[in-house]
């Protein structure tokens, strides 16, 4: 008993192809009579590829003489489809020697009915066969459905992962009156940077997620030291510095490529080329890349914005200021890739300004 009913199976569109007109009449007679509503009927076999792209059957009665090409090329044609609902092919022959017969099944055939033809024969292999291609298209519909479901999961759970980040690092600056555009701004030019690098698009966007986190230590320095209108004592630098490995302790603890990179980036931004930086004094290609591009991003965007204690710099001078450091505080393969295209960076600057009669053009 079909698991679909009758006026379902009645509606699948079915591929009569047979050179021989008697044939196709003679077939469609039979199947018009059972109810079957959606004939395709094909006395030419090289239009069978046009017309399976037009009305994508789910069942293909064939025949294997004829001219043109014959049927064995027909199930070739249509294998190199690649298609993963292709449908059962039942073959019309009036061959019986086992060699066309197992030739055929090795060219893509599932059953046979053999001419003269019964007509009874024909119509419940014609239900069996349509039956069992309804419910593996159903199946193989199913499955793309939940996939899609995954798939939107996935997304939205990677989506509210880096809202939350990002809020994250709008809380660390909002703590030392840094405007949430300072995050944003840094953190696609450190994409950018990492794309003048030769960065695949996977590993730009992980560092675009990954930056805005550089500075989240900060929630843990006191509000007397980060919001200190003058110059820090060095007792005060101290615990200041202290940021980097208070933001690294915050971040550790997950292995997810996100959160190894936001860690790597609060560790060390701060660290310089020549060893001079800190935390750790790190020195050079010892500094892992996705900090030495946050230093850059960082320190760049800090001397072209305007602060409640600081006026922003002139453009001409932040630009001079990382040409002098390079090879100083700054990577010079960075400061080359950012001196070749200068204008690339001031553009995001400018896209996403905190308040514009305070900035630099």
């Amino acid at each position: 008993m079909s698991a679909f009913s009758d006026k379902k199976l009645h509606e699948q569109t079915i591929f009569i192809v047979d050179d021989e007109q008697a044939n196709l009449k003679l077939l469609d007679k039979i199947l018009t009579s059972a109810g079957y509503t959606n004939l395709v009927l094909i006395r030419d076999p090289r239009e069978v590829l046009s017309l399976y792209r037009e009305y994508r059957p789910s069942l293909i009665l064939l025949d294997l003489n004829m001219p043109g090409i014959d049927g064995y090329q027909v199930m070739e044609e249509l294998g190199r489809l690649g298609d993963s609902l292709l449908p059962p092919i039942i073959i019309l022959t009036a061959q019986h020697q086992q060699e066309y017969l197992l030739k055929a099944l090795e060219a893509g055939a599932r059953d046979f009915i053999s001419k003269p033809f019964d007509r009874r024969e024909l119509l419940m292999r014609v239900q069996n066969f349509l039956d069992a291609h309804v419910s593996h298209r159903l199946v193989h519909n199913q499955k793309d459905h939940l996939e899609m479901l995954v798939q939107e999961r996935t997304q939205e759970l990677q989506d509210t992962r880096l809202e939350i980040i990002r809020r994250l690092g709008h809380a660390a600056e909002y703590r030392d009156e840094e405007t949430g555009n300072h995050i944003i701004r840094m953190s696609k030019m450190c994409a950018l940077l990492a794309r003048k690098l030769g960065w695949s698009q996977q590993q730009c966007e992980l560092i675009l997620n990954a930056s805005p986190m550089h500075d989240i230590g900060k929630i843990g320095i006191p509000d007397a030291i980060l919001l200190k209108p003058g110059k820090l004592d060095n007792r005060e630098w101290q615990t200041m510095k202290a940021h980097a490995e208070i933001g690294a302790r915050l971040l550790e603890g997950n292995d997810s490529d996100l959160l190894v990179m936001a860690r790597e980036i609060a560790l060390n931004h701060h660290e310089k080329w020549d060893g001079s930086g800190y935390p750790k004094g790190l020195k050079g290609t010892t500094i892992p890349i996705s900090g030495r591009i946050a230093a850059l991003a960082d320190v760049f965007d800090a001397l072209t914005s305007a602060r409640p204690y600081k006026k922003a710099w002139p453009l001409a001078d932040a630009i001079q200021l990382i040409r002098e450091n390079r090879g100083i505080h700054f990577d010079p393969e960075l400061v080359e890739l950012f001196l070749d295209d200068v204008d690339s960076f001031v553009a995001i600057k400018n896209a996403y300004l905190d308040c514009p009669e305070k900035e630099n053009q």
